[in-house]
């Protein structure tokens, strides 16, 4: 029996390689469309049941998901530079949010224009105007299809494109429900059920929903106009803005959605569970334009998997957050394997906060002040608002037994040998990178009084600036 499992598996490999043929069309045209602030399980190839994306199921069945992709870290700024260059964040300079990448780190947009490509870019796909430094030939920092439809439309075809399109949905704040029924929503298990939060979830499905449209929309104008030979990926660079999302090193926050379809390369309704990460995006983009990784990069090309010629990637997984202003200044590092998630929380002394506890109505401080008040009487409530707000120097879990990370194994006999191995790990990974963890602004020491939020008449933040 065991000598027939072989045997399938290898004729399943044999299959992929021969559906991918010998290799992939020279020069491929690269579509990356990416949404901003996009939960994992917010979508239908993912899981969810309450939240319509038909288009992104739709580039599901055509192509390959990908069960484990990863960011570099949980936030706009240094996930975005992190992917653009291969390069980990304490080791290309931007570290905490609104922080840019030194200068002389080149993308994979400049070495993709080096290799012939015309590289443009339409939306959010870095960080606001750190856009001009990555090297396209084009961009705008405008979403808008039609402007994306009439630049592809008019270009000289002479060369392949690299179209880079970024979404600001949905990022806060969210415009009001138009489509849900609040009642009828899921909620995660670590979420306070209250009329707001509901409310609030209605409004985020429906910036998923139409930046599910707005992706499909802009799919079939690719496929239209640029032909099979094209390779549309989509991605969203961290988790949701919830309290366990958005600048966590839960696996709701740093794993990511990853789908990709290339007709007649990637083998239709392909799911893979090998693990890659946000750094990677540069050499596999590079090796599928034909041309060679530079030295030092951090990510290695997952273009095999992409294909269809490996099942395995990488083995573990290293992430990174440091902050975001004084709403956020709690620095923490994490190593993911197949069966674990060690976190590393650097000031476990200090209160974790984020905008949704301490800035606006719209960023989430409307609930979350009816999640304080259920905690004064419902001890369940009162044990989220906890584990919000007070993190252990070190969490431990077993993601394979405990997907949703409940159980923290840290203070475990028994996994006692599995925790001083991740430690070392992160230890001896901190030291390469030169990372030092800094506590980059003041904290607010666990105990103190809770810190009140921004008054709603504070001035609006414009949407995607964070």
């Amino acid at each position: 029996m065991t000598h027939l499992f072989t045997l399938l598996g290898t004729l399943g490999l044999l299959c992929s390689a021969i559906f991918a043929g010998e290799g992939p069309p020279a020069r491929p045209n690269i579509v990356v469309f990416l949404c901003d602030d996009l939960g994992l399980l917010d979508s239908t190839p993912y899981g969810a049941t309450d939240v319509r994306t038909p288009n992104l199921q739709r580039l599901a069945d055509g192509g390959i998901t990908f069960d484990r992709a990863f960011v570099a870290s949980p936030a706009c700024a240094p996930s975005r530079a992190a992917m653009l260059c291969g390069i980990m964040p304490a080791r290309n300079g931007a570290e905490a949010n609104h922080a840019c990448a030194r200068p002389e780190i080149k993308g994979w947009p400049h070495y993709l224009r080096e290799l012939g490509y015309d590289t443009v870019a339409f939306g959010k796909v870095a960080h606001l105007a750190d856009v001009k430094r990555w090297g396209f030939t084009h961009f705008d920092q405008k979403f808008d299809l039609a402007l994306v439809r009439e630049h592809v439309s008019g270009r000289d075809t002479g060369r392949p494109l690299c179209l880079f399109v970024g979404t600001h949905d949905p990022h806060v704040p969210w415009d009001r429900n138009r489509d849900y029924d609040p009642a009828k929503v899921k909620l995660p298990w670590n979420f306070v059920d209250t009329p707001e939060t509901r409310e609030f979830r209605t409004d985020y499905y429906t910036e998923i929903t139409r930046a599910d449209a707005d992706m499909g929309t802009l799919h079939d104008f690719i496929r239209q106009a640029l032909g099979t030979n094209t390779l549309f990926m989509f991605s969203s660079d961290h988790g949701a803005q919830w309290p366990f999302g958005k600048w966590n090193l839960y696996d709701t926050s740093i794993r990511t959605p990853l789908l990709a379809s290339w007709p007649g390369v990637i083998k239709p309704g392909t799911r893979t569970g090998a693990m890659v990460s946000w750094v990677d995006f540069t050499p596999t983009l590079i090796e599928l334009a034909g041309g060679t990784p530079p030295p030092g990069l951090d990510g290695r090309s997952f273009a095999g998997v992409l294909l269809g010629r490996a099942a395995k990637h990488l083995d573990e997984i290293f992430t990174t957050h440091s902050g975001d202003g004084k709403m956020n200044a709690y620095p923490v590092r994490a190593l993911r394997t197949e069966r674990f998630k060690y976190i590393r929380n650097l000031c476990p002394q200090y209160a974790h906060t984020t905008f949704i506890d301490r800035a606006r109505n719209e960023d989430g401080l409307k609930y979350w002040r009816t999640w304080v008040a259920a905690a004064q009487t419902n001890a369940g409530a009162a044990a989220i608002v906890k584990r919000y707000h007070e993190r252990p120097a070190e969490e431990l879990y077993d993601v394979v037994a405990d997907p949703d990370e409940k159980r923290n194994l840290a203070a475990s006999s028994e996994r006692a040998q599995t925790l001083r191995q991740l430690r070392e790990r992160v230890d001896a990974w901190m030291k390469g990178q030169g990372d030092q963890w800094k506590l980059l602004n003041e904290s607010h020491p666990l105990g103190a009084p809770e810190l009140p939020g921004i008054q709603q008449d504070a001035p609006r933040k414009a949407k995607g600036s964070r």
